[in-house]
């Protein structure tokens, strides 16, 4: 019956990190400019302006697997204060893993996708979805990202 109620913040106070520019903003005139409340705190855009502050637009929220198995650089693990973190960006984006075979398994698939995509990238018209070992990358990459 008493007691603090938390209260969503307003379009304009709402802001997130980036590496290189520190704080940035939400643009008025982007679609998300109203939305007030990520399930992820994770956010990808397309562009980057500065006014009278940083802003981005056509930002879209992404979650903690698609940004590890999709995300640039390296995928790296490591055991800190008894929790295994996954780290991407050298160390700038980091992930608490639930036990260390959740992290080693989420870092080897990486690498497996990352292995798939040079793969794909020397023989144009291999059929990821046709091959035995494609297929299973694949489809254990659906399975992951839409049960999260």
């Amino acid at each position: 019956s008493t007691g603090a109620v938390k209260i969503q913040p307003k379009a304009e106070e709402l802001k997130f990190v980036t590496k290189n520019d520190g704080y940035v903003h939400i643009h008025p005139s982007s679609v998300n400019y109203q939305t007030r409340h990520f399930e992820s705190p994770y956010l990808v855009y397309h562009e980057k302006i500065k006014t009278s502050r940083v802003f981005i637009r056509d930002c879209s929220m992404v979650s903690v697997y698609p940004l590890v198995l999709l995300g640039g650089g390296q995928v790296h693990m490591q055991l800190q204060n008894g929790e295994f973190v996954i780290s991407l960006d050298d160390g700038w984006i980091r992930f608490v893993a639930a036990s260390h075979q959740v992290a080693e398994l989420v870092k080897e698939l990486r690498c497996e996708l990352d292995q798939l995509l040079q793969d794909k990238i020397k023989n144009p018209s291999m059929d990821l979805c046709m091959c035995p070992r494609g297929s299973r990358i694949i489809g254990m990459i659906v399975k992951l990202v839409t049960t999260q």
